[in-house]
């Protein structure tokens, strides 16, 4: 039996015991004796004038490509490589390095990791943009930095801190997905985080959710978009009053004007928006004045058209990211996998920071999947964890049906389809999943890769969605 069956089989309490003991492990990584120290260091860096910050990541870049070239085997190799080949190119300058895209990190993670880089390392793994499972590995002080960067941008900023009682709508399988009675929700003590399952927001059980709101006094809200909206439109149906949080501030998923607003009358609050992601190449946050503002710190940002050139500020084309805070794990010119654009040089900011601004993120909008009792799935990401696979694509074709298409490794076996069909049915329900090898995932006309695609066709879903707004869909729907 896994260990996550293990879990599920606990009461409530033990699960949030088992919770409050990961947490524990989290903040040890995340909130050390330098924290504060940081977080006055971001404050600080908000006050620079575009030509400090020009200055800083000018340096930043050098050294990171520096480090990158001599201490990184990956391109260690392909620079010693090129010189055997006659290239003289320097590493100094970003525009001779190439693209990386996601197979080489995702077939040698470990290849990436600086070989003078810290004994200890916190390990992460993430599914990317484009259903490709990464490992990606993190030293004490990347963290720190992160949740340095994360207090001050994503929370203080609004009023809220690390003290606050908040609660996580993520992609975590905190309670089964065939659990029909409350909890489903874990508390985190160690991080004050009241983390609700995303697999169970169907019409009659989201008003628990709500009650769970006002019980834990939950001060504000982090997660995905499509979460928050369902949570946020029963509560309006409901006519609650007493769900007043501070700030919602939303992750993995774009937020459209009819999302913040319908979140916005249910919690009383502003919506914030945040862009990011595991392989730490680009990070954004919307501050109080409307303006989503890069995390310079975090990576150097380039916007190319489809012919591979730089556009400028306000075109929206592909994104691609350098890394310049995990110099330990440094990935350079990394193919995002999204689009997007960036604001002008000379853009000023009601708020009266100086930090760089995202004109917009386009083109990040995974699926959401419908399940047959009421519910929409919008992270599936975990389905591929660990399992040998290339490429992996998720496609609804019926509210019963699920196919998957998958690129497998050399290493893939049976068990290993089984694994996909079981994670899926946990998240899904009673659902027929199809396992089909290909060669390769169809992309769509401008060259992505969708990890997730509901193919129920328009009118249909939008009958299923009317239906799935007062409860259960039946079996002859």
């Amino acid at each position: 039996m896994s260990s996550l069956r293990l879990y599920h089989r606990l009461p409530p309490f033990a699960q949030s015991v088992v919770a409050t003991a990961r947490g524990l492990y989290l903040r040890w990584w995340r909130y050390g004796p330098d924290s504060d120290r940081l977080v006055a260091a971001v404050w600080e860096r908000e006050q620079w004038t575009p030509e400090q910050w020009s200055t800083w990541r000018a340096e930043r870049l050098s050294y990171v490509l520096h480090r990158a070239a001599t201490r990184v085997p990956y391109y260690r190799d392909a620079w010693a490589a090129r010189r055997r080949h006659g290239d003289r190119a320097s590493p100094e300058y970003l525009e001779n390095w190439p693209i990386l895209e996601k197979d080489p990190l995702r077939v040698n993670p470990r290849a990436f990791i600086a070989d003078d880089r810290p004994r200890s390392m916190f390990h992460e793994q993430t599914s990317g943009t484009s259903g490709k499972p990464l490992h990606l590995w993190r030293s004490r002080l990347t963290v720190e930095t992160l949740y340095a960067l994360s207090v001050t941008r994503t929370r203080e900023w609004h009023g809220v801190s690390r003290s606050d009682r908040w609660a996580m709508l993520g992609g975590q399988l905190v309670v089964a997905t065939e659990r029909r009675r409350p909890p489903f929700w874990v508390w985190n003590a160690a991080l004050r985080q009241l983390y609700m399952s995303s697999y169970h927001l169907a019409p009659d059980l989201i008003p628990h959710y709500l009650d769970a709101l006002a019980r834990y006094r939950v001060a504000y809200l982090f997660g995905y978009t499509s979460s928050m909206v369902a949570l946020a439109q029963e509560a309006i149906r409901l006519g609650r009053s007493d769900l007043r949080m501070r700030v919602a501030i939303t992750s993995a998923e774009p937020v459209s004007p009819r999302d913040r607003e319908i979140i916005a009358t249910a919690f009383h609050c502003p919506v914030r928006e945040t862009y990011g992601m595991g392989e730490l190449v680009a990070w954004a946050s919307e501050c109080e004045a409307g303006t989503l503002h890069e995390w310079p710190e975090i990576g150097w940002i380039e916007v190319h058209d489809e012919a591979g050139h730089a556009v400028t500020p306000g075109t929206s084309g592909e994104l691609i990211g350098t890394g310049l805070l995990n110099d330990d794990m440094p990935l350079i010119r990394y193919r995002v996998g999204d689009s997007g654009s960036l604001a002008p040089a000379a853009h000023a900011c009601g708020c009266g920071r100086s930090l760089p601004a995202v004109a917009s993120i386009d083109g990040r909008t995974n699926d959401i999947l419908l399940t047959r009792d009421g519910r929409r799935v919008a992270w599936l990401n975990p389905v591929l964890y660990g399992v040998p696979v290339r490429q992996a694509q998720i496609v609804q074709e019926t509210i019963d049906r699920v196919r998957v298409l998958y690129v497998p490794a050399d290493e893939f076996v049976a068990a290993s389809g089984t694994l996909m069909a079981e994670r899926l049915r946990e998240r899904l329900g009673d659902v027929a999943v199809v396992l089909e090898p290909v060669a390769e995932i169809p992309r769509t006309a401008n060259g992505k890769l969708r990890s997730v695609v509901c193919a129920i066709p328009t009118t249909e879903r939008e009958a299923l969605l009317a239906k799935l707004g007062t409860g259960r869909v039946s079996r002859a729907s």
